[in-house]
């Protein structure tokens, strides 16, 4: 015999249906607000950025530059620009920012315009919490070539810069003269056998990594400047505190392990890109010694992934080099990104 007074099963079951969507529309709703809320500090935080870099001049090695800001994609997005003649966009990689190419910047300077962004989520650019996919960041930066008024580029990549910098040049193919890409291996290109490496998989785990590194940045920086480099001295002190000065505010180590979190939609992507091989000249270089993957590298995964995705490749295995090329041998880098675009570098007047 069933009792009248107590709920049956099904109405349970009911109600309890009922609460978890009531429950979800009100998590949803909060989500919302929070993200709206999110972009609206971020975009105030980067308007109020904008009055205080745009325009602000400096000098290294008695070249001018000047940082800016530009409204791109939904974004600020914060850039150094220098020189004069055809435009050389730069893009750095992690965990750094545009002062990664500061060794290269002013001999490139003499005869090129260049334009080093902080990529979207790093620097001084604005850190939403979406669009960290190469195909959106991409974008980024050719809405910028755009409003700088260029048509052309000749385009470099370091590490996740290379990711970006792959994007564009089969999104724009007609637009990029060259295309030169150091030190990543690309997300669905990695040789056989490759197993991943331990950061990619801890950065790509939800909320851990901000939770573990929180108020220990400059250990765990460091860590990749002491560990991936052949000469670590190459990279200062200074120049690491540069960085976890940026990675350190809020949002910045976020946004640095959100560009990871995205390598398996740029695989994705890259494998539709990869349908039609780039046909611009690619110079592929790759550190010859990176001591944490056990000392010298035979075959560089920039130069292997180039080689599938692109027709005409140069690939060239650094010497004395590891993975912070830019840094630790800037004058090789000047020499072959200059004979490489066509150009020489001469002496300032």
């Amino acid at each position: 015999m069933v009792r009248k007074d107590k709920p049956s099963f099904h109405a349970l079951h009911n109600m309890t249906t009922i609460t978890f969507l009531i429950i979800g529309i009100i998590t949803t709703g909060i989500l919302f607000v929070f993200t709206s809320i999110l972009n609206q500090n971020h975009t105030a935080m980067a308007q109020q950025q904008q009055q205080q870099i745009t325009g602000n001049s400096f000098q290294i090695d008695n070249m001018t530059f000047s940082h800016n800001m530009a409204s791109v994609n939904g974004i600020q997005l914060h850039y150094v620009i220098g020189g004069h003649g055809n435009p050389v966009v730069l893009l750095h990689g992690w965990p750094e920012t545009w002062y990664a190419w500061h060794k290269v910047m002013p001999a490139l300077a003499k005869n090129y315009t260049v334009i080093a962004p902080d990529l979207r989520g790093l620097g001084d650019s604005s850190k939403p919490p979406t669009g960290y996919d190469g195909k959106t960041l991409a974008e980024d930066i050719h809405q910028l070539v755009t409003k700088l008024g260029f048509k052309t580029i000749f385009l470099v990549g370091h590490d996740i810069g290379t990711q970006v910098a792959y994007s564009y040049a089969a999104a724009h193919s007609a637009e990029v003269k060259r295309l030169a890409v150091m030190e990543l291996t690309i997300p669905g290109f990695a040789p056989a056998g490759r197993m991943p490496l331990w950061w990619v998989i801890f950065h790509q785990t939800p909320d851990v990594p901000e939770a573990l590194v929180q108020g220990k940045e400059t250990t765990y920086i460091s860590w990749f400047f002491h560990n991936l480099p052949f000469n670590p001295a190459a990279i200062t002190q200074a120049d690491i505190n540069e960085y976890v000065s940026h990675y350190s505010a809020p949002g910045g180590m976020r946004a640095g392990f959100e560009h990871y979190r995205a390598f398996p939609q740029d695989a994705i992507q890259n494998q539709n890109y990869s349908k039609t091989k780039l046909t611009m000249p690619v110079l592929a270089l790759g550190g010859g010694y990176i001591p944490t993957f056990g000392g010298n590298i035979t075959m560089p995964t920039i130069i292997y992934g180039m080689k599938i995705l692109a027709q005409n490749v140069q690939g060239i295995t650094v010497p004395n080099s590891g993975h912070f090329i830019p840094e630790e041998e800037p004058q090789f880098v000047i020499k072959q990104v200059a004979n490489f675009f066509g150009g020489n570098i001469t002496k300032t007047k």
